[in-house]
């Protein structure tokens, strides 16, 4: 139960024991979602699909209840509110008025045709059989839009499913967000390749078995902080995720493909940081609508903080080679500057996933320039893979030979994300503002990754991101504790220094 130290308001009380209700169905819903991706036998995702549907209508509901609403306008009148109080108005504001604005059907639609729809994406992956899929991304493509139409929107219909991931965020401020960086990325992406930065290594090419890197990823989680066993799982689905089933449950996943081991491992930090923002929320918002990040790009700072920040730092890296050494016979003939050189190769490629720092960017700028044109009807399914191909020459030089490392690569499609890709660069970009941000603050930063405790690393986190879980908006938390907004100058000026100094 929530103390009265975070909910003292009679009626912001009665509210919360309300939601529990919808947070129960959340509950089961993300169970079920875990449960498909990891254990799921692929005849289950019909009748799983239809039971997800069905909660996903009971949860629109029980938002959209006449009293429930009512409750809500009416402790916006009420003074003294704190900021827990404040921050929960909001959130629930939020979540009243658009689904208010998303007719019932079309959400159980959605919820249905999406969970066949995965299914159908990881078959139509494995087999690079584009065809497949196309069916249901025209339908959730045709559903996204009427969403949109619902939703309200002033200048592109992208803007209003942009807003369900990062609130307030348009296409003008994404196009704004990634004029800043686009130029400049290529020049440095240019000026990286011709200075004799490695952009291969011969690790990449090194096949291990899956049994030891399994092992492996589970020490880092345990060395990283990740409460194994206790509050949290380590299991294998075809992408990697995280899954906040409560602040006593964050799960996470990784894949084995058998060949360049940085890909696994350092998918794992980056779940890792994912799940730590879950598991440092204030317990007091324990089954509120306020115990979850506050946004994608927050939550995916905070994932690509610790993959880049500290998974590709020179001293987190001899931090872990021993463990590497002890599990993978082959690094015997490599020391921990050629891992570290290993796990910082830069070059375009095709697999976002397994992007370097310098080209990640761009792998994004493909999808958001794709996702644009699909919302707002400029082209059709059947033309999707070439523009992909196209974007991809554009953006990186490279031009995939296959759907699976094209257009088939990402899940994000066929679960109905569609707005959610930018968030990406906005995490990328926002991970070092956070870390010179740390830097500056703890004072003995690299230090602490060699040899010391990294509690410091994510008790600082705790107190200046994950402790306040949705109470602030996006922005108001930056400003509230870093004193600033995204500033993609700090992204820029990393790089430079890493790899051009």
């Amino acid at each position: 139960m929530v103390t009265q130290m975070a909910f003292e308001n009679p009626k912001i009380k009665e509210i919360i024991d309300y939601t529990r209700k919808i947070w129960a169905l959340n509950h089961a819903s993300g169970l079920m979602g875990w449960d498909m991706e990891v254990n799921m036998p692929p005849q289950g995702a019909r009748e799983r699909s239809i039971a997800m549907g069905e909660i996903s209508m009971m949860e629109h509901s029980f938002v959209t209840n006449d009293k429930f609403v009512k409750m809500v306008e009416a402790a916006k009148s009420e003074e003294n509110l704190n900021k827990y109080e404040q921050g929960l108005l909001r959130v629930l504001s939020r979540e009243i008025k658009q689904a208010l604005a998303i007719p019932r059907e079309i959400v159980g639609e959605l919820s249905r045709v999406t969970g066949e729809a995965t299914m159908a994406w990881r078959e139509a992956r494995e087999k690079n059989d584009y065809e497949k899929f196309r069916p249901y991304l025209d339908k959730i493509i045709e559903l996204e839009r009427k969403i949109a139409d619902y939703l309200g929107y002033e200048k592109h219909p992208y803007d209003a499913l942009a807003d369900l991931y990062e609130e307030g965020m348009t296409v003008h401020d994404y196009d704004e967000f990634f004029g800043k960086i686009e130029g400049e990325l290529k020049d440095i992406l240019t000026k990286i390749m011709n200075s004799g930065w490695p952009k291969e290594h011969p690790l990449e090419k090194e096949k291990y078995d899956k049994d030891a890197l399994h092992r492996v990823n589970l020490e880092i989680v345990k060395l990283l902080g990740y409460p194994l066993d206790e509050r949290g799982r380590l299991d294998i689905s075809a992408h990697p995720f995280t899954i906040g089933l409560g602040i006593g449950d964050v799960r996470i996943t990784t894949r084995y493909e058998g060949i360049d081991f940085k890909k696994s491992l350092l998918a794992v930090v980056h779940e890792f940081g994912h799940s730590l923002y879950e598991l440092q929320i204030d317990p007091q918002l324990s089954t509120t609508p306020l115990a979850h990040g506050v946004s994608s790009g927050i939550h995916e700072s905070q994932s690509r903080f610790w993959e880049n920040m500290v998974g590709r730092n020179m001293r987190f890296v001899e931090r872990i080679y021993s463990i590497l050494r002890e599990n993978l016979s082959f690094l015997a003939s490599y020391s921990p500057e050629e891992v570290y050189r290993y796990f910082n190769t830069v070059k375009p490629s095709l697999i976002r996933v397994d992007a370097d720092e310098v080209t990640y960017n761009m792998h994004i700028l493909v999808r958001y320039s794709i996702e644009k044109m699909m919302i707002a009807g400029e082209i059709k399914t059947s033309e999707i893979p070439e523009i992909w191909n196209e974007k991809m020459e554009e953006y990186l030089g490279v031009r995939p030979k296959s759907y699976s490392e094209g257009v088939l690569q990402d899940i994000h499609w066929s679960g109905g994300s569609i707005g959610y890709f930018p968030t990406y660069s906005l995490g990328t970009v926002l991970a070092v503002q956070i870390g010179e941000h740390a830097r500056r603050d703890i004072g003995n930063f690299e230090d602490v990754i060699t040899g010391g405790d990294l509690s410091v690393i994510r008790e600082y986190l705790r107190n200046k991101v994950h402790r306040y879980g949705s109470v602030y908006a996006p922005k108001d938390l930056l400003r509230r504790s870093f004193g600033e907004e995204i500033e993609p100058e700090y992204f820029l000026k990393y790089l430079k220094q890493k790899y051009l100094s």
